[in-house]
């Protein structure tokens, strides 16, 4: 499945030098049987359990799966936990300690900060794998911002943080080595962003019309 990928050696060489990712790669090869099910389990699980290691995930489904179903495995299991906390938050919006939450200083202040930028502040801060992506999903949920809005900043946001992690990790040497990747990163954040705002005005314009139609 991994041949003709002579960089990803490196990499399992690299994350078997740890319990952590030793365990994960053994884990995904052991349960090899369940086809993509463990790879998209362990991103999914992240999205309630943050003090999961997404990134050892990330590695390790590159590794087991190859880079491209490693990477597909990882967008949909992540993005799906994303969405679901999303949704299950906003459904807790009526209960009397949620709102508590919600007025506490800076929790209004993200809250407003979102609410008046909407799509482009969440899909930045999730394509930044360091980035507390289960808080951003919770607080995006406190603010206005439509789940289609928020389930487009997700969706990019974390094919770009995928992408640039695999990427990267696919030879971590020479990514120090060779600024050219640097580069590659950051024009595909600049497209996921460019095409999000696109179809995020798309939206707004065809629900403002809605919107007139029905008054």
């Amino acid at each position: 499945m991994n041949e003709g990928y002579s960089n990803l050696d490196e990499l399992k060489d690299m994350l078997s030098d740890s319990v952590i990712g030793s365990y994960i790669i053994q884990l995904l090869e052991f349960y090899g049987s369940l086809g993509p099910i463990p790879g998209l389990a362990l991103p999914f699980i992240e999205a309630f359990l943050p003090f999961l290691p997404v990134i050892v995930f990330i590695l390790a489904n590159s590794i087991v799966y190859g880079l491209f179903f490693g990477f597909l495995f990882s967008w949909i299991g992540s993005a799906a936990g994303a969405i679901l906390v999303f949704i299950l938050v906003r459904k807790l919006n009526k209960y009397h300690w949620v709102q508590r939450l919600k007025q506490q200083k800076q929790v209004h202040r993200v809250i407003g900060f979102f609410d008046r930028h909407g799509f482009g502040p969440i899909f930045l801060l999730l394509c930044f794998p360091f980035s507390p992506s289960a808080i951003i999903n919770v607080v995006a949920a406190f603010t206005r911002i439509s789940l289609q809005q928020f389930m487009l900043a997700v969706l990019l946001g974390k094919a770009a943080m995928i992408f640039s992690v695999s990427y990267v990790g696919d030879s971590i040497a020479s990514f120090a080595q060779n600024p050219s990747k640097t580069i590659v990163v950051g024009v595909c954040i600049g497209l996921f962003w460019i095409i999000g705002k696109l179809i995020e005005k798309r939206m707004t314009a065809k629900a403002d019309k809605l919107n007139e139609l029905e008054e």
